[in-house]
């Protein structure tokens, strides 16, 4: 039976090097899919290059990730949706898992699973070492890996555009605040690719200011104990060394 669509978001910046994988890794789910390319400010001919590859692109001024999520979101056709990252690929088959576990708990809301790290191959031997990809699959990170009804976003809203970067933790946040239920998966459901252009590395230190401030603002709003605080603390282990985390707690 043809599954119900599923709209898949990919924000995109000067993404010509890396997005045909990210789109032909959704094309090989064999899914009833709309791929949404939102071509956030890019200099090159990123739009048009997506839209040879089979997506939906919309172009805007670059307003960043979550800006780009969200006309995503505005503009999608499907019933569910996934969030993927224009240099990373989805597992084989990770659609039909992740959809199928929605089809039978209606009680659910979202399902997650786990991602893992991938060197980019085209980099030199030199570039490689300067890389640090976990070699466990870990969970937390949007891209590819978590599968949402719809239903979610028209409850509470989409991502915060006034954060650069830590939007994914502070959504799921938010949604575990409003009781919206998940439901986790112990799978590999996309493979998240290093290079020399992340964005954890290219905004680490916005970043660890970004995630600081939603832990501070959650502890002062309940307590360390706060449920929230240590659904955060799990998803930020996947991010930052603890080492680091205290440091920023004390410091920022």
């Amino acid at each position: 039976m043809k599954n119900k669509l599923i709209s898949v978001i990919i924000p995109c910046q000067n993404g010509t090097n890396y997005v045909k994988e990210a789109i032909d890794s959704i094309k090989k789910q064999n899914m009833n899919t709309e791929v949404i390319v939102i071509d956030d400010g890019s200099t090159d001919n990123t739009a048009e290059f997506a839209k040879n590859c089979g997506a939906t692109v919309y172009s805007i001024p670059h307003s960043g990730l979550s800006a780009a999520r969200n006309v995503g979101l505005k503009n999608m056709k499907g019933d569910f949706v996934v969030f993927l990252d224009h240099d990373d690929v989805m597992a084989d088959g990770t659609l039909k898992i992740l959809y199928d576990t929605l089809q039978q708990h209606s009680d659910i809301d979202y399902v997650q699973a786990n991602v893992q790290d991938f060197i980019s191959p085209e980099l030199s031997e030199t570039d490689k070492k300067t890389l640090a990809p976990r070699k466990e699959p870990y969970g937390g990170l949007l891209t590819g890996a978590f599968l949402f009804r719809k239903e979610v976003f028209d409850k509470i809203g989409g991502f915060k555009e006034d954060l650069v970067t830590g939007q994914g933790v502070e959504f799921l946040l938010r949604a575990n605040q409003a009781g919206i239920k998940n439901l986790k998966l112990d799978m590999i459901a996309a493979h998240r690719r290093f290079h020399n252009n992340n964005m954890g590395r290219t905004l680490q230190k916005q970043e660890q200011k970004d995630y600081a401030a939603l832990l501070r603002m959650k502890i002062r709003g309940g307590g360390r104990q706060n449920p929230l605080v240590v659904s955060v603390l799990r998803i930020l282990h996947t991010q930052i060394t603890g080492q680091n985390l205290c440091r920023i707690l004390l410091n920022n």
